[in-house]
């Protein structure tokens, strides 16, 4: 978002779209002769428009761990991909060819990856009949790639003994849960949604991750410190930040991408990315998540964190993206803009669509607001908008408990939605759920991650907002209203305090 007045003008917008669902058969692996190969593929149209499509293609590995993988289909009807994310294509005519990425090419008995594109087509647009993987068309079942044993079955029948008459035990099963086994970041996954971006000071937002998730620096001996997670997939280790930074001032240089793309913020400022404004400080506030203490990354103005993504996964163009955030809703302002999301490589002011961020706080840009805020808005340059257009959207709510989950969900050409909640109890809020503003369509997003201030901050100038994030990740495509639910309810029960 720039500082000053948006200047406007009309664009009609795409019609229409439409969802197609294919459920197939396709995987098998190369390796040892005795492997177990079988998949399922899931390949569904997530919205289409005249001349266009967006798609996302989920396979499940129902054999032997694969270790590098080619899916392969062919289209009927002339279309054709124009935009693929999280793997590489080649097309020709209607022949496709879709790669791994360096960060998925895994894929373990039972387990799944993902990609989406964008798609053009004319005339009509049928889903694939087939797929085939590493060269071998899936059938949906497991089968052994060595051929069964030719000795004939035995002819002696079995034995006659009745089964025993004692009747099982009794004693009914534990009624303790088991610990969840699933973060914000497997709730997207699992929803064919993966997360390119993942940033917390608070926890871990994967199951399985145990790396940093921020960098602090003291001003003693400007030494750095990474500070991780307790345990595997737990919370912050306070202790760490506590032990080095004593007795002196620590900033918060670094926030990691726990994605493994690396997409790690860095704060715009000297020593850092570069920039005009200053590194947080680490101790302003701390908190209890689950009850183990934690820090915040508190934004008390000249602060900013920035990373160009667009070669690591984060979309651009019109790609269909979603994002989550858990901000504070006692510690806003009117300054433009606290935001976390897609934003310009360029770090200026590019025109309409070149961002799609989350904005929180009390900007009431366009002017007609009613109460004060703080509210959820979608920041896509020129422009803070409540809703679908310039105008104040009256199913817009203040959000201000202490801790405040946001999300904003675009896909690229015709739709895109705001919803908002106490981060500690309830529901999502539905705020917007509809078409673009004028202008939008299609969105021209650049790929970076910005987090803290607008798209055209802090090259030269300074960020005029204030803010708390405690926790957000990005994903590529469009998640669907039951993954978002899933992970406020995440949320919910990670216990902010």
């Amino acid at each position: 978002m720039r500082i000053g007045q948006p200047r406007h003008r009309r664009s009609a917008l795409i019609a229409g779209a439409a969802t197609l669902v294919l459920v197939g058969a396709a995987l098998t692996q190369t390796g040892a002769a005795a492997a177990a190969a079988g998949c399922q593929v899931t390949y569904s149209v997530s919205s289409q428009w005249q001349d266009g499509f967006g798609a996302n293609v989920t396979v499940t590995n129902l054999g032997d761990a694969v270790n590098g993988w080619r899916l392969t289909w062919s289209f009927t009807a002339g279309q054709t991909i124009t935009q693929l994310w999280n793997g590489s294509f080649t097309q020709a005519g209607g022949d496709v060819a879709v790669t791994n990425a360096p960060y998925n090419a895994g894929i373990p008995t039972n387990g799944s990856t993902s990609f989406g594109f964008n798609g053009s087509w004319t005339g009509s647009n049928p889903a694939p009949a087939s797929f085939a993987l590493n060269g071998t068309t899936c059938t949906g079942v497991v089968n052994p790639t060595t051929p069964p044993p030719t000795t004939p079955p035995p002819t002696t029948p079995p034995p006659t003994t009745p089964p025993p008459t004692t009747p099982p035990p009794t004693t009914p099963p534990p009624t303790t849960p088991p610990p969840s086994t699933t973060l914000p970041c497997d709730i997207y996954t699992a929803g064919g949604t993966p997360c390119v971006a993942a940033h917390s000071t608070t926890r871990a937002l994967y199951a399985s991750y145990n790396g940093s998730l921020y960098q602090v620096r003291r001003s003693s001996d400007n030494s750095t410190r990474n500070i991780g997670v307790l345990s595997t997939g737990g919370r912050a280790n306070s202790a760490t930040q506590d032990s080095f930074c004593a007795n002196t001032t620590c900033v918060i240089t670094v926030i990691y991408d726990q994605s493994g793309r690396g997409n790690n913020l860095g704060y715009q400022g000297a020593g850092g990315i570069g920039g005009a404004v200053q590194p947080a400080v680490a101790t302003r506030e701390s908190l209890t998540v689950g009850g183990n203490k934690v820090y915040s990354l508190y934004i008390n103005g000249n602060s900013s964190y920035w990373r160009d993504g667009h070669l690591t996964g984060i979309p651009t163009g019109a790609a269909p993206e979603g994002m989550y955030l858990v901000t504070s809703g006692t510690h806003v302002n009117s300054g433009c803009c606290f935001d976390y999301g897609n934003s310009e490589t360029t770090r200026r002011a590019d025109g309409r669509g070149t961002m799609d961020a989350i904005y929180f706080g009390t900007s009431c840009w366009f002017g007609g607001c009613s109460g004060s805020g703080p509210w959820v808005q979608a920041d896509l340059e020129w422009g803070l908008f409540p809703g679908g257009s310039s105008s104040w959207n009256p199913n817009q709510r203040p959000f201000t408990s202490k801790f405040v989950t946001a999300t904003l969900k675009n896909n690229g050409t015709t739709r895109f939605a705001i919803k908002g909640s106490n981060a500690q109890s309830g529901n999502l809020y539905t705020l917007w759920d509809g078409s673009l503003p004028s202008g939008y369509n299609p969105m021209r997003k650049q790929g970076a991650i910005i987090l803290g201030s607008g798209g055209d901050c802090c090259i030269d100038n300074s960020n005029q907002s204030v803010g708390t994030f405690y926790e957000g990740a990005m994903v590529a495509g469009y998640p669907s209203d039951a993954t978002e639910n899933a992970v406020q309810a995440n949320i919910v029960a990670a216990g902010y305090r």
